[in-house]
C-alpha cells in the first residue's frame, strides 16, 4: 500500500514540475497578428518597441500616453517619423 502512495506522488510531483518547465519555454511573448490601421499623432505616443525577431510578423508596438498597446507597420512613414521623434527625445 505505501509504495503505490509513493508512485503516485513521484508522478503527481512530476506533472506538476513539468507543467512549470513547459510554461517557461523560451518563445516570445508579445507578438502582433494585425496592424492598427490608422495613424496616430506622435504627442499621444509615449514609448515604442520592436516585436521580437520569432514574431510571424514584425512590428513597432507603440505606448499611449494612457498606457495602450498599438501594433504598427515599422515601415509606414508615420511611424518612422514617431519612432525617430521618439529616438530624439530620449538621446
Amino acid at each position: 500500500m505505501r509504495t503505490s502512495h509513493i508512485l503516485l506522488l513521484c508522478i503527481l510531483g512530476h506533472a506538476l514540475f513539468a507543467s512549470v518547465f513547459c510554461n517557461n519555454a523560451g518563445g516570445p511573448g508579445d507578438c502582433c497578428f494585425q496592424y492598427y490601421p490608422r495613424t496616430l499623432n506622435k504627442m499621444y505616443v509615449r514609448s515604442y518597441y520592436m516585436t521580437n525577431y520569432r514574431c510571424s510578423m514584425t512590428a513597432a508596438v507603440l505606448t499611449t500616453m494612457k498606457g495602450a498597446t498599438i501594433c504598427v507597420d515599422p515601415k509606414l512613414p508615420w511611424v518612422v517619423r514617431v519612432m525617430k521623434s521618439l529616438d530624439e527625445k530620449n538621446f
